[in-house]
């Protein structure tokens, strides 16, 4: 998913550069996404600045950090803690006027330019159909493992607008949701 966000981004900064990537260095698949994303960066032609943050005051070190040496854009790797301090991340992008791309819709939902990401609804109902289906008798362990089939890209035209960033049609035109 890393690789697509980037592939977005490239999209919105046109310009080969430099793209900050927030990751949590206490995330299983840390290493794995670190490496991900370096090959998604080159492939598109933008290097990569990796910053690692696993508490809140990592993060505000982060920004400090981005603030130096002032990347094209940021791309906030997915991490339940980064979900969980949604509000604090997106926040902190506006304040120092970062075009970043999120996870999920919900950061976008909250203010953050773009998202793009499994459906955090479909994810739950999924949990009710297997539910439901332990319930009524089904062993966890026969049940198959299944996995997001629903992508959503989300950009926030309001965010856009204070960045002064223009979002270009065709990254618009393949926008699940834009929230105006």
């Amino acid at each position: 998913m890393d690789a697509k966000r980037m592939e977005l981004l490239r999209e919105l900064v046109r310009n080969p550069g430099l793209i900050a990537v927030l990751l949590n260095p206490n995330q299983t698949r840390f290493e794995a996404a670190s490496k991900e994303i370096a090959e998604a960066a080159r492939a598109v032609g933008h290097r990569i600045d990796l910053i690692k943050a696993s508490n809140e005051r990592e993060i505000h070190s982060a920004f400090k950090r981005i603030e130096q040496v002032r990347p094209q854009a940021l791309l906030v790797g997915a991490d339940p803690f980064f979900n969980a301090r949604r509000e604090q991340l997106v926040t902190l992008a506006n304040h120092y006027a970062i075009p970043a791309m999120y996870e999920v819709r919900e950061f976008a939902a909250a203010g953050g330019l773009m998202s793009y990401g499994p459906s955090l609804t479909e994810a739950y109902r999924q949990v009710g159909v297997y539910t439901g289906r332990v319930l009524k008798g089904e062993k966890p362990a026969e049940l198959p493992v299944v996995q997001s089939s629903r992508f959503e890209l989300v950009i926030n035209l309001k965010t856009a607008k204070a960045l002064g960033i223009e979002i270009p049609p065709t990254l618009l035109a393949r926008a699940d949701e834009v929230i105006e």
